[in-house]
């Protein structure tokens, strides 16, 4: 598990200055033959109003192998994106590689994130208990909401290593600018090039 890289401040504050950002970017990055815009058909955001600017810190998650009443009897727990809220520095964006139908984030998780000072997060996969982090104003992007526990049924396998969102290769410490038309996330190699382009 490796530390993730920072991007400097006033590069995530240019992003944040632009408005309608995911499709600017989304255009720039088409000239620039870069991709990395995903719709929110989607991912679906929990906060339709939200926008976030930050640095990817990424998980990735895979099924249990065991049979899940046999982990639920015994209470074995392999989630371990609490880990990446421990590793998280204020305006991190979690960005988690996870499973279809179940849940990979929960109110929980979502509560600890925001008070760490995470920007939110950005799921691959399920996720459950969106009134929760609503109230928290925790906004998440997700590809599904489910009521299914991953408590039993999910293995967390790596933090800030390389994952797959849509098709997508994200790796830490990379740009991502999400809002209520899509998520961009942004090379870190690629970020010079990106930005000078403007």
């Amino acid at each position: 598990m490796m530390r993730v890289p920072r991007p400097p401040q006033d590069l995530i504050a240019g992003f944040r200055r632009i408005s309608d950002a995911s499709s600017v970017i989304s255009d720039i990055m088409d000239e620039l033959g870069i991709t990395g815009a995903i719709g929110t058909s989607v991912l679906k955001p929990t906060l339709p109003a939200a926008a976030i600017v930050g640095p990817a810190l990424t998980v990735r998650n895979i099924l249990q192998r065991e049979h899940v009443y046999e982990t639920a009897r015994a209470h074995v727990n392999g989630m371990a994106e609490f880990e990446a809220h421990n590793l998280a520095l204020p305006g991190d964006i979690v960005v988690i590689d996870g499973v279809a139908g179940i849940s990979n984030m929960g109110g929980i998780s979502a509560q600890i994130g925001k008070r760490q000072g995470e920007a939110g997060a950005i799921v691959s996969g399920g996720i459950r208990d969106i009134g929760h982090s609503r109230r928290v104003d925790y906004p998440i992007w997700s590809t599904e909401v489910t009521p299914v526990t991953g408590k039993w049924r999910i293995q967390t396998v790596e933090i800030n290593g390389d994952i797959q969102i849509a098709g997508i290769r994200v790796s830490p410490g990379d740009i991502v600018v999400a809002d209520e038309t899509g998520v961009c996330f942004i090379r870190s190699q690629g970020r010079a090039r990106f930005w000078t382009r403007r």
